[in-house]
C-alpha cells in the first residue's frame, strides 16, 4: 500500500508510504481519498491526521509518473485537496523532514498543520520550468504573506520550518515525538467548528500594486530566457487581485501553458537526465560497493588541488603526493587560500575551514599513500608519465584500492594494462576548476569491475558531482565532441569570421562562453599539444592552422595575457586583438580563400550541429549509454544553455530532418568531409524519430 490507514482512539491516521519521498502518485492519491472516506463513515473517528512514513512528509508529485496518463488521472491532486478541505472532520497535516511541491499544497488544503523542527518547506516547481499547479500560488500567500510566498515560489528554495513558525502556515511546532504531538493536537481540535480553511483567509499587503510591479521588474531582469519565474509572479498576484476560485483557475491556465514550453521541457529533461545518468543497464542497483574512507591524489597542481577539495568538502581525508617539496607546499597553500577566500565571502565558517584543512596531508613518498581506498592521479597528460605513475601505484596500493586516472583524452584500457589489476582501474575526468565544475566523466575500461563503477558513481553524488559514464575512446564523450566544435570554429575564421563574432553568436545562443574565450581560459597550448598528436595519428583529418599560428606567437591565453584576445593585468575581460585579427585575415589570403560575411545563424548551426553529429556516433558506438547522458555532459561541463536542454535535446526540438538538411548543405562547401552525417542521425531522421 502507498498509504496506510490506522485508527488511534478517536483519531484516524493516514500515513503516506511511497518511498523515497512519498511522491503523490495515482495509487497514493487514491489511497488518501479512500482513507478520508473510511474516516468519514466511522462514527468513532473525530479527527484525521495525514503524515508521511520514512524521511519525508511528501516531496510532491511522483516523478516516475511525470509525462504519463497516471499524472492526470483521477483523483488528481486538486481532487484530493478538495476532499481534504471539504471533510466535515478536522484534517491535520503532521509535517516532518521534507514537505515540498504537491506535498506542501496538500498540507495547505488541510484544516491544521503541525510540524517538526528542521523540516524543509518549499514549492520548487519553478526549477522544472513550471509553477505550483494545485493551489500553491493561491494558498501560500494567505498563510505566510505576499512577500514571503513570492520569494519562496519564484526561487523554489527550501525554508526551514522554524523560520515559518510565526506565520499562519503552522498551528504548532512539535519539539518531541511528532505523532504524539499530532494525536494530542487532533484530539484538542476535534470539536472545533467551523473548520478553518486557508482559502477563506485574505491576503493583506498595503500598496501591493507597487510591490508587485517591483517584483515583476526584478524577476524579469533575473529570469533570462525562462518564462516560469515571471508567470509565478502573475499567479501569486492573483491571490490578492482575484477571488480564490478565479485565482485557482488562473494558476491552472498558467501551469498548462508552461508545461508545453520548450524551456520547461528542457528543464524536466535535465532533471530526469541527471537521475538516469547514475543508472547502468548492466550494473544492478544492489551491486556491493567498496568502502571509500580515505583518498590519495597524485599531483598538487591546479587539477590535483581542486580534486582534493571535493573530498575535503565531503569530510573524506586526503593525502596529496608531489615529487618536490616546493610543488607540494605551493599546492597546499593554494588549497588553503581557496578556502580563505570562501570564508571571506561568508560562505564558509571558521569551524568548517579548520575541519577541512585538518583532513589534508602532504607527502613525497608513494609508500605513505598505500593504505588509501582510492587514488586519483592528476599528472601531466602524457602516456609515458601515466605509465610511470600507475606502475608505481600497482606496487604500493593495498589490494582492493581503486586506481583512478584524471585523464581527459588518453586510453584508460592502456593505462589499466600498466597494472596487474586492470579491474580496479577507472577514469575520473574532473573538469577545471575541479572544486567548482559539476561534471565528473567516469570512464569505464574493458576490465573495470562493476563494484568499482558502482562505487565511483555513488562517490560522485557524495562529492556533489553529476557522474556520467563513458566508454573508452579518444576524448571520451565531452572532449571528443568539442574537437569537432573547435574544428568548425577554426574553419569559420579561415572563411570570414573573427573570434569576437563567433564568440558573441554562440553566447547569444546561450553558451556560457564562446570557443575562443574558452580556449584562452583553458590554455591554447593544451589544444595545440593534442593537435600535434592528431597530425601524426589521424593525418586524414583536416584542421585550420590558425590556432597553431596563434600558439607559435606564444599566445596561450589568459595565463600569458595574450591569446585570441588581449588581456590586461588583473582584468579577465577579453579585448579584441589587432595582431590576431590581422594574422587571421593574412592566413586566409595565404590559403587563397576569399573571406565572406557569415551570419550568426550559420555560426551557431555549424558549431552546434558538429557537436550533435559526433554525439550521434558516440551513441551509436555505445560510448554513451543514452542521449540524455550526452546532454548532461554538455549542460554540466561545457556551458551548453540549460534552457535548450543539451545538444541532443536541442536537435530533437529543431527536428532531426532539419539538422541533416543543414549538414548536407554545409557538406557542399569547404571542408565538406567534416559533415559526413552520422549513420544513427541519418537513420533517426529518416524514420521521423528523436534521440530522447
Amino acid at each position: 500500500m502507498t498509504a496506510e490507514y490506522k485508527v488511534h482512539g478517536a483519531v484516524a491516521v493516514i500515513t503516506l508510504n511511497n518511498p523515497p519521498v512519498n511522491g503523490l502518485g495515482l495509487a497514493t492519491r487514491t489511497a488518501i481519498v479512500e482513507g478520508l472516506r473510511q474516516a468519514q463513515h466511522d462514527a468513532a473517528v473525530k479527527s484525521i491526521v495525514i503524515t508521511g512514513a520514512g524521511k519525508a512528509f511528501s516531496g510532491g508529485a511522483d516523478i516516475k509518473e511525470f509525462n504519463s496518463p497516471k499524472a492526470l488521472a483521477e483523483p488528481t491532486l486538486h481532487t484530493v485537496i478538495a476532499a481534504v478541505e471539504n471533510s466535515d472532520k478536522p484534517v491535520i497535516a503532521a509535517i516532518h523532514t521534507v514537505c515540498m511541491g504537491g506535498g506542501l499544497e496538500l498540507a495547505l488544503g488541510c484544516h491544521y498543520r503541525v510540524v517538526s523542527p528542521g523540516a524543509q518547506i518549499a514549492l520548487p516547481e519553478v526549477k522544472l520550468g513550471i509553477l505550483p499547479g494545485a493551489g500553491g500560488t493561491q494558498r501560500l500567500p494567505r498563510v505566510v504573506g505576499l512577500e514571503m510566498a513570492l520569494n519562496m515560489i519564484v526561487s523554489g528554495t527550501p525554508v526551514a520550518s522554524e523560520k515559518l513558525v510565526k506565520t499562519k502556515l503552522f498551528d504548532e511546532l512539535v519539539e518531541g515525538d511528532l505523532m504524539t504531538g499530532a494525536l494530542n493536537f487532533a484530539e484538542r481540535v476535534a470539536a472545533t467548528r467551523p473548520l478553518p480553511k486557508v482559502r477563506d483567509l485574505k491576503v493583506d499587503y498595503p500598496n501591493y500594486e507597487a510591490f508587485l510591479q517591483f517584483s515583476r521588474n526584478t524577476v524579469k531582469a533575473m529570469a533570462g530566457p525562462f518564462p516560469a519565474p515571471l508567470k509565478c509572479v502573475e499567479a501569486v498576484a492573483a491571490s490578492i487581485t482575484k477571488k480564490f476560485d478565479d485565482g485557482i483557475a488562473f494558476e491552472r491556465a498558467l501551469f498548462v501553458d508552461l508545461v508545453q514550453t520548450t524551456e520547461s521541457k528542457a528543464l524536466r529533461h535535465a532533471f530526469f537526465g541527471e537521475r538516469a545518468a547514475s543508472k547502468l543497464p548492466d550494473v544492478p542497483a544492489d551491486t556491493p560497493m567498496r568502502s571509500i574512507k580515505s583518498v590519495a591524489v597524485i599531483g598538487a597542481g591546479t587539477m590535483g588541488g581542486g580534486i582534493a577539495m571535493n573530498f575535503l568538502n565531503a569530510g573524506i581525508p586526503v593525502t596529496i603526493l608531489e615529487m618536490k617539496q616546493e610543488a607540494l607546499d605551493k599546492g597546499l597553500a593554494t588549497i588553503r587560500k581557496n578556502y580563505e577566500n570562501t570564508m571571506k565571502k561568508g560562505k564558509l565558517t571558521q569551524e568548517k575551514f579548520d575541519q577541512r584543512l585538518s583532513l589534508i596531508t602532504g607527502t613525497m613518498s608513494y609508500e605513505e599513500i598505500g593504505q588509501a581506498d582510492l587514488v586519483i592521479e592528476a599528472v601531466f597528460e602524457d602516456m609515458g608519465v601515466k605509465e610511470t605513475v600507475f606502475k608505481k601505484l600497482d606496487e604500493v596500493m593495498k589490494p582492493g584500492a581503486i586506481l583512478a586516472s584524471n585523464t581527459s583524452t588518453l586510453d584508460v584500457d592502456q593505462i589499466a594494462n600498466f597494472t596487474k589489476r586492470p579491474q580496479d582501474v577507472i577514469g575520473t575526468h574532473f573538469f577545471s576548476p575541479a572544486n567548482v565544475m559539476k561534471l565528473l566523466e567516469i570512464v569505464r575500461g574493458k576490465a573495470t569491475a562493476k563494484d568499482v563503477l558502482a562505487t565511483t558513481l555513488a562517490l560522485s553524488k557524495k562529492i556533489k558531482k553529476t557522474g556520467v559514464v563513458s566508454g573508452v575512446c579518444d576524448g571520451f564523450i565531452g572532449n571528443r565532441m568539442i574537437e569537432q566544435y573547435s574544428r568548425q570554429a577554426g574553419f569559420l575564421l579561415e572563411q570570414g569570421c573573427l573570434p569576437e563574432q563567433v564568440d558573441k553568436a554562440v553566447e547569444k545562443f546561450g553558451f556560457a562562453m564562446g570557443p575562443f574565450r574558452m580556449g584562452d581560459l583553458a590554455g591554447n597550448d593544451i589544444g595545440w599539444y593534442i593537435r600535434k598528436r592528431r597530425y601524426v595519428e589521424k593525418p586524414e583529418v583536416t584542421y585550420s592552422k590558425t590556432a597553431d599560428l596563434l600558439c607559435e606567437l606564444g599566445r596561450f591565453g589568459q595565463k600569458t595575457s595574450a591569446g585570441w584576445y588581449d588581456y590586461k593585468p588583473g582584468d579577465r575581460k577579453a579585448y579584441p586583438s589587432t595582431v590576431v585579427n590581422d594574422m587571421i585575415i593574412k592566413h586566409s589570403a595565404d590559403l587563397g580563400i576569399e573571406r565572406k560575411k557569415i551570419s550568426d545563424a550559420e555560426i551557431v548551426e555549424r558549431l552546434v550541429y558538429a557537436l550533435v553529429n559526433e554525439a550521434a556516433n558516440i551513441l551509436d558506438e555505445g560510448i554513451a549509454t543514452r542521449a540524455s547522458d550526452i546532454d548532461m555532459v554538455y549542460l554540466t561541463g561545457y556551458g551548453f544553455p540549460l534552457f535548450r536542454g543539451g545538444p541532443m535535446f536541442y536537435a530533437d526540438t529543431v527536428g532531426l530532418p532539419n539538422v541533416v538538411m543543414a549538414m548536407e548543405k554545409y557538406a557542399k562547401g569547404p571542408h565538406g568531409e567534416a559533415w559526413q552525417v552520422a549513420p544513427l542521425l541519418a537513420r533517426l531522421a529518416a524514420e521521423g524519430k528523436t534521440f530522447n
